[in-house]
Protein backbone atom coordinates (compact mmCIF):
# COMPACT_ATOMS: atom_id res chain seq x y z
CA UNK A 1 0.00 0.00 0.00
CA UNK A 2 2.58 2.53 1.02
CA UNK A 3 4.82 1.59 -1.90
CA UNK A 4 1.95 2.32 -4.25
CA UNK A 5 1.41 5.67 -2.57
CA UNK A 6 5.08 6.61 -2.75
CA UNK A 7 5.39 5.63 -6.40
CA UNK A 8 2.23 7.57 -7.20
CA UNK A 9 3.29 10.69 -5.38
CA UNK A 10 6.32 11.50 -7.47
CA UNK A 11 8.46 13.91 -5.45
CA UNK A 12 7.45 12.06 -2.33
CA UNK A 13 10.37 9.85 -3.27
CA UNK A 14 12.00 12.03 -0.61
CA UNK A 15 9.87 10.20 1.87
CA UNK A 16 10.71 6.86 0.34
CA UNK A 17 14.29 7.76 1.17
CA UNK A 18 13.46 8.61 4.77
CA UNK A 19 10.05 8.12 6.32
CA UNK A 20 9.23 5.12 4.16
CA UNK A 21 12.11 3.27 5.66
CA UNK A 22 12.97 1.05 2.72
CA UNK A 23 14.57 4.26 1.69
CA UNK A 24 15.77 3.81 -1.85
CA UNK A 25 14.80 5.08 -5.26
CA UNK A 26 11.39 5.44 -6.75
CA UNK A 27 11.40 2.33 -8.92
CA UNK A 28 9.53 -0.81 -7.85
CA UNK A 29 11.64 -3.56 -6.37
CA UNK A 30 12.68 -6.24 -8.89
CA UNK A 31 10.16 -9.05 -8.95
CA UNK A 32 12.71 -11.68 -9.84
CA UNK A 33 14.66 -11.43 -6.60
CA UNK A 34 12.98 -14.34 -4.90
CA UNK A 35 15.82 -16.83 -5.10
CA UNK A 36 17.29 -18.09 -1.86
CA UNK A 37 19.92 -15.70 -0.55
CA UNK A 38 23.53 -16.41 -1.26
CA UNK A 39 26.32 -15.87 1.24
CA UNK A 40 26.54 -12.19 0.37
CA UNK A 41 22.89 -11.71 1.32
CA UNK A 42 23.17 -13.13 4.80
CA UNK A 43 23.10 -10.63 7.64
CA UNK A 44 26.58 -10.37 9.06
CA UNK A 45 27.10 -10.50 12.80
CA UNK A 46 30.39 -8.64 12.67
CA UNK A 47 32.09 -5.98 10.55
CA UNK A 48 33.09 -7.17 7.07
CA UNK A 49 36.53 -8.71 6.82
CA UNK A 50 39.27 -6.51 5.44
CA UNK A 51 40.04 -6.73 1.75
CA UNK A 52 43.69 -5.71 2.24
CA UNK A 53 46.52 -8.22 1.65
CA UNK A 54 46.81 -10.99 4.20
CA UNK A 55 48.76 -10.20 7.32
CA UNK A 56 50.59 -12.36 9.77
CA UNK A 57 48.37 -14.22 12.22
CA UNK A 58 49.66 -12.11 15.10
CA UNK A 59 48.34 -8.95 13.41
CA UNK A 60 44.93 -10.34 12.54
CA UNK A 61 41.83 -8.92 14.17
CA UNK A 62 40.26 -11.13 16.82
CA UNK A 63 37.37 -13.30 15.72
CA UNK A 64 33.89 -11.97 16.42
CA UNK A 65 31.95 -13.71 19.14
CA UNK A 66 29.06 -15.87 17.95
CA UNK A 67 25.76 -14.07 17.71
CA UNK A 68 23.49 -14.43 20.72
CA UNK A 69 20.83 -17.10 20.35
CA UNK A 70 17.89 -14.73 20.17
CA UNK A 71 14.50 -15.22 18.56
CA UNK A 72 15.63 -13.00 15.66
CA UNK A 73 18.69 -15.22 15.10
CA UNK A 74 16.32 -18.11 14.37
CA UNK A 75 14.33 -16.18 11.75
CA UNK A 76 14.92 -14.99 8.17
CA UNK A 77 13.99 -11.38 7.46
CA UNK A 78 12.39 -10.63 4.09
CA UNK A 79 12.01 -7.26 2.42
CA UNK A 80 13.05 -5.08 -0.52
CA UNK A 81 16.58 -5.62 -1.82
CA UNK A 82 17.75 -2.25 -0.48
CA UNK A 83 16.61 -3.06 3.07
CA UNK A 84 20.10 -3.94 4.41
CA UNK A 85 21.33 -0.45 3.50
CA UNK A 86 18.36 1.52 4.82
CA UNK A 87 18.17 3.13 8.28
CA UNK A 88 14.45 2.47 8.62
CA UNK A 89 14.80 -1.18 7.61
CA UNK A 90 17.59 -3.59 8.58
CA UNK A 91 20.05 -0.96 9.81
CA UNK A 92 17.38 0.46 12.10
CA UNK A 93 16.38 -2.98 13.33
CA UNK A 94 20.01 -3.59 14.25
CA UNK A 95 20.75 -0.20 15.83
CA UNK A 96 17.42 0.57 17.51
CA UNK A 97 16.38 -2.94 18.48
CA UNK A 98 19.73 -4.79 18.56
CA UNK A 99 18.48 -7.50 16.20
CA UNK A 100 20.60 -9.88 14.17
CA UNK A 101 18.60 -12.19 11.93
CA UNK A 102 19.51 -15.63 10.65
CA UNK A 103 19.74 -14.14 7.15
CA UNK A 104 18.07 -11.66 4.84
CA UNK A 105 16.04 -12.63 1.76
CA UNK A 106 15.59 -9.89 -0.89
CA UNK A 107 11.99 -9.79 -2.09
CA UNK A 108 9.83 -6.71 -2.73
CA UNK A 109 8.60 -3.68 -0.80
CA UNK A 110 5.58 -5.02 1.05
CA UNK A 111 4.34 -6.78 -2.07
CA UNK A 112 3.18 -10.25 -3.16
CA UNK A 113 6.65 -11.82 -2.94
CA UNK A 114 6.94 -10.89 0.73
CA UNK A 115 3.39 -12.04 1.46
CA UNK A 116 4.00 -15.40 -0.28
CA UNK A 117 7.30 -15.90 1.54
CA UNK A 118 5.59 -15.37 4.89
CA UNK A 119 2.77 -17.71 3.94
CA UNK A 120 5.13 -20.51 2.94
CA UNK A 121 7.62 -20.05 5.76
CA UNK A 122 10.55 -18.99 3.57
CA UNK A 123 10.88 -15.98 5.88
CA UNK A 124 9.94 -15.55 9.51
CA UNK A 125 9.60 -11.76 9.51
CA UNK A 126 8.49 -9.65 6.55
CA UNK A 127 8.28 -5.95 5.81
CA UNK A 128 4.66 -5.05 5.09
CA UNK A 129 2.89 -1.72 5.24
CA UNK A 130 0.78 -1.22 8.31
CA UNK A 131 -2.54 -0.86 6.45
CA UNK A 132 -1.90 -3.73 4.02
CA UNK A 133 -5.07 -5.86 3.60
CA UNK A 134 -2.98 -9.06 3.58
CA UNK A 135 -2.44 -8.60 7.32
CA UNK A 136 -6.14 -9.22 7.82
CA UNK A 137 -6.64 -11.66 4.95
CA UNK A 138 -3.77 -13.95 5.95
CA UNK A 139 -4.01 -13.44 9.70
CA UNK A 140 -0.51 -12.00 10.01
CA UNK A 141 0.52 -10.35 13.26
CA UNK A 142 1.87 -6.82 12.86
CA UNK A 143 4.52 -6.30 15.53
CA UNK A 144 4.31 -3.05 17.48
CA UNK A 145 7.09 -0.58 16.74
CA UNK A 146 7.58 -0.05 20.47
CA UNK A 147 10.84 1.90 20.10
CA UNK A 148 9.48 4.17 17.35
CA UNK A 149 11.87 3.26 14.56
CA UNK A 150 9.50 4.50 11.86
CA UNK A 151 8.42 8.08 11.30
CA UNK A 152 4.75 8.52 12.19
CA UNK A 153 2.59 8.38 9.08
CA UNK A 154 -0.75 8.70 10.83
CA UNK A 155 -3.79 9.63 8.74
CA UNK A 156 -5.00 13.24 9.11
CA UNK A 157 -7.17 15.62 7.08
CA UNK A 158 -5.53 18.77 5.73
CA UNK A 159 -7.86 21.72 5.13
CA UNK A 160 -7.55 25.26 3.84
CA UNK A 161 -7.37 27.53 6.86
CA UNK A 162 -9.81 30.04 5.39
CA UNK A 163 -12.43 27.30 4.94
CA UNK A 164 -11.91 26.11 8.51
CA UNK A 165 -12.35 29.66 9.84
CA UNK A 166 -15.57 30.05 7.87
CA UNK A 167 -16.85 26.62 8.97
CA UNK A 168 -15.21 25.71 12.30
CA UNK A 169 -17.66 22.85 12.78
CA UNK A 170 -15.81 20.87 10.10
CA UNK A 171 -12.98 20.22 12.54
CA UNK A 172 -15.33 18.53 15.02
CA UNK A 173 -16.91 16.37 12.31
CA UNK A 174 -13.61 15.16 10.88
CA UNK A 175 -11.88 14.84 14.25
CA UNK A 176 -14.65 12.41 15.22
CA UNK A 177 -13.76 10.25 12.24
CA UNK A 178 -10.05 10.35 13.05
CA UNK A 179 -10.68 9.32 16.66
CA UNK A 180 -12.48 6.16 15.47
CA UNK A 181 -10.12 5.27 12.60
CA UNK A 182 -8.02 2.54 14.19
CA UNK A 183 -5.38 0.48 12.41
CA UNK A 184 -7.79 -2.45 12.22
CA UNK A 185 -10.51 -0.22 10.77
CA UNK A 186 -8.24 1.17 8.05
CA UNK A 187 -6.94 -2.28 7.15
CA UNK A 188 -10.50 -3.58 6.93
CA UNK A 189 -11.56 -0.71 4.67
CA UNK A 190 -8.58 -1.36 2.39
CA UNK A 191 -9.45 -5.07 2.26
CA UNK A 192 -13.01 -4.29 1.25
CA UNK A 193 -11.88 -2.04 -1.58
CA UNK A 194 -8.81 -3.88 -2.91
CA UNK A 195 -9.63 -7.52 -2.14
CA UNK A 196 -13.43 -7.68 -1.99
CA UNK A 197 -13.78 -5.07 -4.77
CA UNK A 198 -16.31 -3.00 -2.82
CA UNK A 199 -16.85 0.50 -4.17
CA UNK A 200 -14.99 2.98 -1.91
CA UNK A 201 -18.18 5.00 -1.40
CA UNK A 202 -20.08 1.90 -0.26
CA UNK A 203 -17.28 0.81 2.08
CA UNK A 204 -17.13 4.29 3.60
CA UNK A 205 -20.91 4.47 4.02
CA UNK A 206 -21.05 1.09 5.79
CA UNK A 207 -18.27 2.08 8.20
CA UNK A 208 -19.91 5.42 9.03
CA UNK A 209 -23.17 3.63 9.74
CA UNK A 210 -21.44 1.05 11.92
CA UNK A 211 -19.89 3.87 13.93
CA UNK A 212 -23.28 5.45 14.52
CA UNK A 213 -22.66 8.61 12.51
CA UNK A 214 -26.10 9.89 11.53
CA UNK A 215 -27.32 13.11 9.91
CA UNK A 216 -27.65 15.96 12.37
CA UNK A 217 -30.58 17.52 10.55
CA UNK A 218 -28.49 20.56 9.66
CA UNK A 219 -28.70 21.99 6.16
CA UNK A 220 -27.24 24.73 3.99
CA UNK A 221 -23.88 24.66 5.74
CA UNK A 222 -22.01 25.62 2.58
CA UNK A 223 -20.01 23.89 -0.13
CA UNK A 224 -16.77 22.02 0.47
CA UNK A 225 -14.54 20.55 -2.24
CA UNK A 226 -12.95 17.27 -1.11
CA UNK A 227 -9.94 15.98 -3.03
CA UNK A 228 -7.70 12.92 -2.99
CA UNK A 229 -4.55 11.56 -4.55
CA UNK A 230 -4.72 8.51 -6.78
CA UNK A 231 -4.80 5.21 -4.92
CA UNK A 232 -7.55 3.21 -3.28
CA UNK A 233 -6.84 4.06 0.36
CA UNK A 234 -7.09 7.75 -0.48
CA UNK A 235 -10.43 7.22 -2.20
CA UNK A 236 -12.05 5.55 0.78
CA UNK A 237 -10.63 8.10 3.24
CA UNK A 238 -11.86 10.98 1.09
CA UNK A 239 -15.30 9.33 0.95
CA UNK A 240 -15.38 9.13 4.74
CA UNK A 241 -14.79 12.88 4.95
CA UNK A 242 -17.20 13.70 2.12
CA UNK A 243 -20.07 11.59 3.43
CA UNK A 244 -19.65 12.82 7.00
CA UNK A 245 -19.88 16.40 5.75
CA UNK A 246 -22.89 15.63 3.55
CA UNK A 247 -24.65 13.95 6.47
CA UNK A 248 -24.27 17.17 8.42
CA UNK A 249 -25.62 19.63 5.93
CA UNK A 250 -22.68 20.44 3.66
CA UNK A 251 -22.78 20.28 -0.12
CA UNK A 252 -19.71 18.32 -1.20
CA UNK A 253 -17.95 18.47 -4.55
CA UNK A 254 -15.63 15.51 -5.10
CA UNK A 255 -12.34 15.89 -6.98
CA UNK A 256 -10.71 12.50 -6.51
CA UNK A 257 -7.77 10.75 -8.21
CA UNK A 258 -5.98 14.04 -8.79
CA UNK A 259 -2.56 12.43 -9.00
CA UNK A 260 0.59 13.15 -7.07
CA UNK A 261 1.19 15.42 -4.11
CA UNK A 262 2.73 17.89 -6.58
CA UNK A 263 -0.77 18.23 -8.02
CA UNK A 264 -2.80 18.13 -4.82
CA UNK A 265 -0.75 20.58 -2.75
CA UNK A 266 -0.96 23.37 -5.37
CA UNK A 267 -4.66 22.56 -5.78
CA UNK A 268 -5.41 23.14 -2.10
CA UNK A 269 -3.23 26.24 -1.92
CA UNK A 270 -5.01 27.77 -4.93
CA UNK A 271 -8.47 26.92 -3.60
CA UNK A 272 -9.33 24.30 -6.23
CA UNK A 273 -9.92 21.86 -3.40
CA UNK A 274 -10.63 22.55 0.27
CA UNK A 275 -9.44 19.43 2.06
CA UNK A 276 -8.00 15.97 1.48
CA UNK A 277 -6.54 13.03 3.45
CA UNK A 278 -2.84 13.16 4.29
CA UNK A 279 -0.07 11.33 6.17
CA UNK A 280 1.86 13.18 8.87
CA UNK A 281 5.43 12.08 8.15
CA UNK A 282 5.09 11.89 4.37
CA UNK A 283 3.74 15.42 4.05
CA UNK A 284 6.27 16.73 6.58
CA UNK A 285 9.16 15.25 4.63
CA UNK A 286 7.72 16.54 1.37
CA UNK A 287 7.45 20.08 2.71
CA UNK A 288 10.81 20.09 4.53
CA UNK A 289 12.47 18.66 1.38
CA UNK A 290 13.78 15.60 3.16
CA UNK A 291 15.33 17.41 6.13
CA UNK A 292 14.20 14.63 8.44
CA UNK A 293 11.92 16.66 10.72
CA UNK A 294 9.36 13.87 10.98
CA UNK A 295 9.83 11.56 13.98
CA UNK A 296 8.29 8.45 15.48
CA UNK A 297 6.20 10.63 17.79
CA UNK A 298 2.96 11.55 15.97
CA UNK A 299 2.21 14.47 18.30
CA UNK A 300 5.61 16.03 17.64
CA UNK A 301 5.38 15.36 13.92
CA UNK A 302 1.89 16.87 13.77
CA UNK A 303 3.20 20.00 15.51
CA UNK A 304 6.08 20.32 13.03
CA UNK A 305 3.68 19.78 10.13
CA UNK A 306 1.31 22.43 11.45
CA UNK A 307 4.17 24.92 11.43
CA UNK A 308 5.10 24.04 7.86
CA UNK A 309 1.50 24.31 6.64
CA UNK A 310 0.56 27.59 8.35
CA UNK A 311 2.41 29.88 5.89
CA UNK A 312 0.70 28.04 3.04
CA UNK A 313 -2.77 28.73 4.42
CA UNK A 314 -3.38 25.13 5.42
CA UNK A 315 -4.25 23.42 8.70
CA UNK A 316 -3.79 19.80 9.72
CA UNK A 317 -6.66 18.47 11.84
CA UNK A 318 -6.52 15.70 14.45
CA UNK A 319 -4.67 12.59 13.36
CA UNK A 320 -6.01 9.05 13.55
CA UNK A 321 -4.41 6.10 15.36
CA UNK A 322 -4.28 4.42 11.93
CA UNK A 323 -1.05 4.65 9.95
CA UNK A 324 0.29 3.62 6.56
CA UNK A 325 4.01 3.12 7.14
CA UNK A 326 6.64 0.40 7.26
CA UNK A 327 5.75 -2.47 9.54
CA UNK A 328 7.20 -5.87 10.33
CA UNK A 329 4.87 -8.85 10.41
CA UNK A 330 5.01 -12.51 11.33
CA UNK A 331 2.54 -15.35 10.93
CA UNK A 332 0.16 -16.05 13.77
CA UNK A 333 1.93 -19.36 14.31
CA UNK A 334 5.30 -17.63 14.74
CA UNK A 335 3.79 -15.04 17.06
CA UNK A 336 2.28 -17.75 19.23
CA UNK A 337 5.42 -19.91 19.19
CA UNK A 338 7.66 -17.09 20.41
CA UNK A 339 5.04 -14.96 22.22
CA UNK A 340 5.68 -11.99 19.94
CA UNK A 341 3.80 -8.72 20.32
CA UNK A 342 6.48 -6.02 19.86
CA UNK A 343 9.48 -5.80 17.57
CA UNK A 344 11.66 -5.69 20.69
CA UNK A 345 10.43 -9.19 21.61
CA UNK A 346 12.61 -10.52 18.78
CA UNK A 347 15.68 -9.64 20.87
CA UNK A 348 14.70 -12.05 23.67
CA UNK A 349 16.69 -15.28 24.10
CA UNK A 350 15.30 -18.05 21.94
CA UNK A 351 13.34 -20.65 23.91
Amino acid sequence: MRLHRMLALGASALVLASACGTGGGTSPAPTGASAAPGPSQAVATAAPASTSPATAPSAAAPSAAPAADTIASRLVLGGPPECPQRPFCLIGLQKVYGLTFKSFLPLDAGGPLTVAALQTGRIGVGLLFTSDPSIQVDGFVLLNDDRHLQASDNIAPVIRTSVLKAHPGIATLLDTISARLTQAALTSLNKQVTVDKTDPADAARAWLQQQGFVPSGASNQGTVVVGSTNFSEQLVLAELYAQQLEANGYTVVRKFNLGSREVVQPAIQSGQIDLYPEYLASLTEYLDKGAGLATGDPAKTAKVLAGLLAPKGETVLAYAPATDENGFAVTRQTAQQYHLVNISDLARPAP
